[in-house]
This record gives structure tokens, C-alpha cells and sequence, in this order.
């Protein structure tokens, strides 16, 4: 069971609301969110309701701010706890929507697709096994995008605007 505990205002001052489950819609318990604390288990938190909009990958730990999550603003709209994962970990990342073109199959971390790729463009994905984490940009930077299991035929299925990956990790 995790536990999240979000606060109106920086270093974890103000109103505060404490979450054990996903929760689609938080804007009825919080106007803004200046810091979070993670008690336990790892979270994505997003910027608009019902699971949308930019997503931040927070593990246990203090976020007195929200430079510290990489937030882009102080508004957290919807969070959900990430499942533990088994031990393996495996995706097939295509160039192509609908699982075409080129392919690469990942069952580790990758700190710069261009470099491994020679591409930083992913239009669709099969996520076989474990959670993980599409960066915009290298060295696990830029917007974030929660991949778990199954099937992505088009980038917009993960919630993203473009192709471009920089780097993928593993959520373990």
C-alpha cells in the first residue's frame, strides 16, 4: 500500500491532502501543489484530471517544491500509485506506427536511444513486461510518459504530442 501527501503551498506548509489510492480528479481537495512528500510506494502524479496532460515519476522521498518533481507549474490534477513489478523487464520500440519500420528490443535501461537507436523517433511500442519510463530528452530529462504493459500503435496512445524519445528507463 503506498501513501502520498500533497501540500498547498512549498515546503510542505498549507492544506494538505493524504492519499493511499489513485485518485482521477484532486482539484476538490487541493487549489495548487507546491510540495509533496512519499511516504511510500512510487507515484505518477499528472497536470490535468482523469490521467492527462504532463506526467512526473515520484518515488519515496520529500519534493518541497515543484522544480524538485521537474513540474512545469504547481497544478497536480490526478496520481496513481505504479503496481510493483516482477523481476523482467521487456519492450519493442518501432520508427513506424502500427509496430513498422525499424525495431529495437529493450530489456534494460537506456540512458540515450539516439545513441543505441540511431534514432530518437518511437511511433508505437509493445510494452511485454514491466513498468518503465519514456524521457523527451537523454540522461532521463524532459516530460515523462508511464509506459506500462501492452500495446501503443501511435505515440498519442502514451499521451505524448510527439515522436521524439530521448531515453527509456525501467521502473524497478
Amino acid at each position: 500500500m503506498g501513501k502520498i501527501i500533497f501540500y498547498e503551498d512549498r515546503n510542505f506548509q498549507g492544506c494538505s491532502y493524504e492519499c493511499s489510492t489513485e485518485c482521477s480528479e484532486l482539484h476538490s481537495y487541493f487549489s495548487r501543489c507546491n510540495s509533496i512528500r512519499v511516504e511510500s510506494g512510487d507515484w505518477v502524479v499528472y497536470e490535468r484530471p482523469n490521467y492527462m496532460g504532463y506526467q512526473y515519476l515520484l518515488r519515496s522521498g520529500d519534493y518541497p517544491d515543484h522544480q524538485r518533481w521537474m513540474g512545469f507549474n504547481d497544478c497536480v490534477r490526478s496520481c496513481h500509485m505504479i503496481p510493483m513489478n516482477q523481476a523482467s523487464h521487456r519492450m519493442i520500440i518501432y520508427k513506424q506506427p502500427e509496430f513498422g519500420g525499424k525495431m529495437m528490443e529493450l530489456t534494460d535501461d537506456c540512458p540515450s536511444l539516439y545513441e543505441r537507436f540511431q534514432s530518437s523517433d518511437v511511433h508505437s511500442c509493445n510494452v511485454n513486461d514491466g513498468n518503465w519510463i519514456f524521457y523527451e530528452h537523454p540522461h532521463y530529462r524532459g516530460r515523462q510518459y508511464l509506459m506500462n504493459p501492452g500495446q501503443y500503435r501511435r505515440f498519442l496512445e502514451w499521451g505524448s504530442m510527439s515522436s521524439r524519445v530521448g531515453s527509456i528507463k525501467r521502473i524497478i
